[in-house]
């Protein structure tokens, strides 16, 4: 286990572990009040802390190394793990969203409003806290299931700031003297549907990743480290794919060479390009380079001196994350003449 794996795995712990407190915490906070939008909190963090647990063993299996059955590692579980939270964030919500109607039919008594409001609270900011930490670190390592807890997390603080708000309208109108049970349960419908939504948007990002979408801002990362490291011999590069399994980074491309190069400068440009990427990703990412022989069209796109030049220099190509991505090389247009007669038919 790698670094960034290791990393991961013990965050991915404590985000179970806060889970499982703030789940008890709320549940205690529901018995107090009775407030079936309190419940809704409470029943979503049931899904966090089976979420959490789902994560931590997802980001254990992810952190193991490539075996015969397994050759580019065991990342895509993180997939599977996304898509599982997804669904019972989906699942929490259509609960949330049937119990809140149940209890708008068959108003309850609510009581210690104002202890139950302060008990959230204090569940919310831990979560933002805790999400947004998953969220960046997630990102940083490529973890998707842990940047999806950390989504989850804060999908959750948003939805008690929501209900704290709409909790507090309540307390007011019942300390005036109005009964404002049917406002307790409406705020939760409103917000089992954000929850619901939450939960399909998380559901379709890991089928993204399931499907090897192209990420865009690695996209924008591979092509600065490119620029940046960027060697005379390299003519043209194109035909750049990325794909990420867990915190593993697999990146493949062409790259035009000097048609003269010997194969072990060839070879040698491979490891210092290796190098460079890892310096941005890390020791997880693994290149894999084709070399191609350039031909008499790119001469204007290379100020190397060979024997086999037949136009002058004019500039190096600009790399773009849209122009390495084309799976043909960039060669200049040709200029084609034609003679007056067939002008004068046009």
């Amino acid at each position: 286990m790698d670094d960034a794996a290791k990393s991961n795995f013990e965050y991915q712990k404590i985000i179970a572990a806060v889970g499982l407190i703030l789940m008890i915490i709320k549940f205690v906070a529901y018995y107090l009040t009775g407030s079936v939008a309190i419940l809704t909190d409470a029943l979503e963090s049931i899904v966090n802390v089976v979420a959490g647990f789902v994560g931590l063993y997802a980001l254990y299996l992810s952190a193991q190394p490539p075996d015969r059955s397994h050759p580019f590692g065991h990342g895509k579980i993180e997939n599977v793990s996304a898509t599982i939270e997804g669904t019972m964030i989906t699942v929490a919500g259509a609960i949330i969203i049937f119990e809140s109607i149940m209890s708008f039919l068959n108003p309850g008594e609510i009581k210690q409003l104002d202890i139950g409001l302060a008990i959230v609270a204090f569940a919310a900011v831990v979560n933002f806290i805790v999400g947004r930490r998953a969220i960046s670190k997630g990102k940083k390592t490529r973890s998707p299931a842990l940047v999806a807890s950390g989504k989850h997390l804060c999908s959750d603080t948003y939805s008690s700031v929501g209900i704290i708000l709409g909790l507090f309208v309540v307390y007011i109108a019942m300390a005036m003297g109005y009964d404002a049970a049917w406002l307790d349960s409406s705020i939760a419908i409103i917000f089992g549907v954000i929850i619901g939504y939450t939960g399909l948007k998380v559901i379709k990002q890991s089928i993204d990743d399931s499907m090897d979408r192209t990420d865009e801002d690695l996209m924008k990362g591979i092509t600065e480290v490119l620029n940046a490291f960027r060697h005379d011999d390299w003519i043209d590069i194109y035909g750049v794919r990325a794909i990420k399994y867990g915190p593993n980074l697999f990146i493949d491309m062409h790259i035009v060479f000097p048609m003269d190069q010997p194969i072990v400068h060839t070879f040698e440009e491979e490891m210092q390009l290796k190098e460079a990427f890892e310096w941005k990703y890390g020791l997880s990412s693994q290149i894999s380079m084709t070399p191609v022989p350039c031909n008499q069209m790119f001469c204007r796109y290379c100020d190397r001196n060979c024997f086999n030049r037949v136009d002058e220099f004019e500039i190096h190509l600009k790399w773009t994350p849209e122009t390495i991505m084309t799976k043909d090389m960039h060669l200049p247009p040709r200029v084609i003449s034609i003679d007056g007669s067939i002008n004068k038919d046009d």
